[in-house]
């Protein structure tokens, strides 16, 4: 089959990206499109700990701060996920099928869509600051400190959300490498800022806070002008978006497992200060140094993971379904050979990790019961998170949102709920792992009975190929 025939091709470059995406061997594909964002999402993830790490030095109700407004970031980057991934999913497969003419309505809408909605979010922020701190679960130490913090998150917030969208289209289209450059940016910049900010110019935790809005800012500008290299089909215009109800259902029904996922972590992680708060704040502070932890350990499957869906989403455009297969089989290995690796290093050295946080007894204590716990569910989390980035990427809403869901929200929320009260600190310990291992479980056989009508589909296609 020629697969490219009913393609309208802009220009040479376009053409050669096509054959690219469906003609590379597969596994060869993934990790050329995972490893920039692997870097991407480690370095991200190394600025959010940057913040933690200098914050610390202030004291356990700064360190706790840092983890309160956690969650508030969580909202941005869950807006710009579900513009972007819906927006993304919809383009490559645009692409694949070779529909080029309404690749720039999708990235359109999302853009502008984003930066209305991320405003609207930040505005009311600034307008009922402190009973929004509260409502994350701060308390009366660490309010002070969450007040200095969150005001340039808020300010900054409608930057992180739009780049998210530019970020997952560039993926989607499957130039991670671009994407690559303005997130790591904007992460060293960062990671530089906060102690020129925080100490050299005496601003603590308020210095954390203008370093992070200025890195996000940076990161924006950065990712936007990539927009203009020849290879890229998105573009952003305000005449282009769309009000049709059905093109920008299309966006959020595809983003919406992002939106969930996102959304369900932060108000997990809401829950979690406020369970974690009846045992003080070196509690707070502890549970925080772990969650930052297990991003920087998972954003390694995820990476890889996010390396698969612009070739799950460009091939199930193009009806190539073995190509899928392929792609998801080789994506939930490598991903949990990287996370035996570091998952094992975490659990062995989990005092240390966490004394380098935050050198206070009571928070070691803690942090590392939690961090080795939730090392052992890292070992075999790369399935589920393949297996919800598959089914978001082919366009199976439902089943996306639904496996999304059950980590941080259907699993999670009713365990950290009911398990303290008969296990106490320990609860509060056990019930991440718990989930994640039960996420598990329930994906498997939902994810193979998918695949075995991928390969159905393969086959009844080989007599016209």
């Amino acid at each position: 089959m020629n697969h490219d025939s009913n393609a309208s091709f802009v220009n040479e470059e376009q053409k050669k990206h096509f054959h690219y995406m469906t003609e590379t061997p597969v596994s060869r594909l993934i990790l050329s499109l995972a490893i920039p964002t692997i870097i991407s999402m480690l370095v991200t993830n190394l600025y959010n700990t940057a913040d933690t790490w200098f914050v610390s030095s202030l004291g356990t109700s700064a360190s706790g701060a840092v983890s309160i407004v956690f969650s508030l970031m969580a909202i941005y980057q869950a807006i710009g996920f579900m513009f972007g991934h819906g927006a993304g999913s919809n383009i490559s497969r645009k692409l694949g099928a070779g529909d080029i003419d309404i690749v720039k309505t999708y990235s359109s809408s999302s853009f502008f869509y984003s930066i209305l909605v991320s405003s609207l979010i930040s505005i009311l922020g600034l307008v009922f600051m402190d009973p929004l701190l509260h409502l994350l679960g701060s308390t009366s130490t660490i309010l002070p400190f969450a007040r200095q913090y969150v005001f340039w998150i808020l300010i900054s917030g409608p930057f992180l959300s739009v780049s998210c969208v530019l970020n997952n289209i560039l993926r989607y289209e499957g130039h991670a490498n671009f994407a690559m450059i303005g997130l790591t940016t904007g992460g060293i910049l960062n990671i530089i800022g906060d102690p020129l900010f925080m100490f050299h110019l005496g601003m603590g935790v308020s210095g954390a806070g203008i370093s992070t809005a200025i890195s996000q800012f940076i990161s924006f500008l950065i990712l936007l002008s990539m927009y203009r290299k020849k290879e890229i089909v998105s573009s952003f215009h305000i005449s282009a978006v769309s009000t049709r109800s059905i093109l920008i259902f299309s966006i959020i029904s595809c983003g919406f497992p992002s939106l969930l996922r996102q959304s369900l972590n932060s108000i997990s992680t809401v829950i979690l200060n406020h369970q974690a708060a009846f045992y003080g704040d070196a509690a707070i502070a502890a549970m925080g140094i772990v969650t930052k932890m297990i991003m920087f350990l998972v954003s390694l499957a995820i990476g890889i993971c996010q390396g698969m869906q612009p070739v799950v989403s460009f091939n199930y455009g193009a009806a190539l379904y073995e190509r899928v297969r392929k792609g998801f089989r080789f994506t939930f290995i490598f991903g949990s050979l990287l996370l035996f690796v570091f998952s094992i290093l975490s659990f062995i050295f989990a005092p240390e990790l966490i004394a380098w946080f935050r050198d206070d007894a009571e928070v070691i204590q803690i942090g590392t019961t939690a961090l080795r716990l939730q090392c052992i569910s890292c070992l075999f989390m790369s399935y589920s998170i393949s297996a919800g980035m598959l089914f978001q990427s082919t366009g199976v809403s439902g089943t996306a949102t639904f496996l999304s869901a059950l980590r941080a929200g259907i699993l999670y929320i009713p365990l950290i709920l009911i398990l303290p009260g008969f296990l106490g600190i320990l609860g509060i310990e056990l019930a991440q792992p718990v989930a994640d291992i039960l996420a598990i479980l329930i994906s498997i056989p939902i994810t193979e009975k998918f695949l075995k009508e991928l390969h159905q589909r393969a086959v009844a296609t080989l007599p016209q190929q």
